[in-house]
């Protein structure tokens, strides 16, 4: 009779260890508002350095912006995170624009150059970052408060120096990081 509980009881554990996995690494635990965003290495651009996005922007409002050059949503979007950038940078929010082209460094900075883009221009040729966020596409954008933590996530083309986007930015700017 032992051995009989013994077997159901490690089945128990076994099924209870595969659901929490199930949980945690499903797609239904996407990053979503108010979970932490994750961290991940970029070629930033500007320096050709690899960075991670919870160190180089810890303590920061950010906008994690996934985009790609040939998409047409993605130009739209660019210069109203410009000017919420240009509105904003003073006070300390920041923009992590994070390229999913295959093609090189050039293509990318080009476009930000035509653009006159001045915030930081982000590159993951392999594009793993939109398994590691979970996104459905490009653009996809995820706002982050001071500590990491999700609080806004947009799919698609959005207008970020909207004044209702700029309010939130400039509370998120306001909070205290803890």
């Amino acid at each position: 009779m032992s051995k009989q509980w013994f077997a159901v009881g490690l089945v128990v554990l076994v099924m209870g260890t595969l659901t929490a996995m199930m949980i945690r690494f499903s797609p239904d635990a996407a990053v979503a508002v108010g979970s932490k965003a994750p961290d991940f290495r970029l070629v930033d651009l500007a320096t050709g350095d690899s960075i991670s996005l919870r160190e180089e922007y810890a303590g920061s409002v950010t906008l994690v912006n996934i985009w790609a050059t040939w998409c047409a949503p993605c130009r739209l979007e660019m210069p109203s995170m410009q000017t919420a950038f240009e509105e904003l940078s003073e006070r300390g929010f920041r923009i992590a624009a994070v390229s999913i082209d295959d093609g090189d460094r050039d293509q990318v900075l080009a476009f930000g150059e035509e653009l006159g883009l001045t915030f930081d221009l982000l590159h993951d040729q392999s594009m793993r970052i939109q398994m590691v966020y979970q996104t459905t596409g490009v653009p996809e954008s995820f706002l982050l408060d001071k500590n990491g933590i999700v609080v806004k996530r947009v799919i698609g083309w959005h207008d970020w120096s909207a004044p209702a986007n700029r309010g939130l930015i400039e509370r998120l700017l306001d909070q205290p990081e803890s």
